[in-house]
This record gives structure tokens, sequence and C-alpha cells, in this order.
């Protein structure tokens, strides 16, 4: 007898591409999400990797809570997400940007601070995930994820692959109610 797996990231009834990781329904309890994009060198008009994020949570259901793009400036993105954690009607915040090692990348510096609880697993799982995809250039990720006032935010480096690779083997699934055995949708704000 092998190993036998207990469970895999597909739900009945959904479409799935477990044999992949990714996971893609429709949710049956819409979230409203914002999405901060740390940049010094895009705006909102060629943020893809924004761009992507947007269009993925709607397509799964959620709403869209707000949207801006701030350079990277640890003051700028606490002053952001810090009144979008106050705002009891966002249930989750997407960061894209910040997260590598150059002089200006301050996203888990900016945020880390703020959180309540960490969600050490989320990193863990992200740079397991991008091996994958980009090797060993995996581990120059910061990404990082946490709680703060029951409002949980991921924060995913800035190219729209590594967005994708968070949000459809990771985020998408740990939003939904529906996922089991777990997901995060018990511990936010006013459901």
């Amino acid at each position: 007898a092998g190993f036998k797996r207990a469970h895999t990231l597909s739900k009945p009834d959904t479409m799935s591409h477990s044999k992949l990781g990714i996971y893609m329904s429709a949710v049956s309890q819409p979230l409203n999400i914002a999405v901060l994009t740390i940049s010094d060198t895009r705006t909102l008009d060629n943020d893809k990797s924004g761009d992507y994020l947007t269009q993925a949570l709607t397509d799964a259901g959620h709403n869209l809570a707000a949207r801006e793009l701030v350079k990277d400036d640890i003051y700028h993105q606490r002053a952001v997400v810090s009144s979008w954690i106050a705002d009891s009607s966002i249930h989750s915040i997407l960061i894209t940007g910040g997260t590598g090692f150059t002089h200006r990348d301050s996203t888990p510096e900016a945020i880390s601070v703020l959180f309540d609880k960490e969600v050490d697993g989320f990193g863990e799982l992200f740079r397991q995930l991008s091996y994958e995809e980009i090797g060993t250039s995996t581990i120059q990720s910061r990404a990082i994820a946490g709680f703060a006032n029951n409002t949980v935010i991921f924060c995913l480096p800035g190219s729209t692959g590594a967005c994708r690779t968070g949000w459809e083997r990771i985020i998408a699934s740990q939003l939904d109610v529906d996922f089991k055995p777990c997901n995060f949708v018990k511990h936010l704000v006013n459901l």
C-alpha cells in the first residue's frame, strides 16, 4: 500500500485542474477584495499584474472593493493598507510588488508590522510552487501573508506569473467558503 492523498485542491462539481494544483471555482460567498500594486515604474494603465488579480477575483465571483497603485515607499503602503484594514467591508487585500531584494523593495517591511497573525505557510507554499516554475530563483521572493483586524492580506511578487501562481494555486481556494477541509473565510469580518 502506497501513500494515499487525503484530499486534493478540488471540490465536487467545480471546474478544477487538480493535477496542476490549479483551483478555479465560482464562489458561493462573494468577498470584498482590495488590490494594491506597489511600483515605482508602473501606472494603472500598464499594471498587468494588478489587472490579472482584478480579473481573477471578479471571475471567481468576488467583488473588487478598491484598487490603488502606490510607489514603493513603506509609509505610503502602510497608509493605504491601514485604511483598508480599518474598513470592515473589506475582507481581503491582495498586494503585488515590492517583495524582492532591490533597495526599493519594501513590502514585507511595510506590511508585516500591521499583522495581528502571520500566515507562515503561505510564503513557504508559494516558494515551493514557484520552484516548479522558476527554479531556485524562487528564494528571491519574500511573499508573505497575514491577518489584521480580521482581514487576510497576501503580498505577492510583482510579476504576473507570480500573481497567477499565488491566486490559482493558493489564494482562490482559501477565499472560497466551500473549500474543504478548511479556508480563511470563517475568519473574516461581517460574514
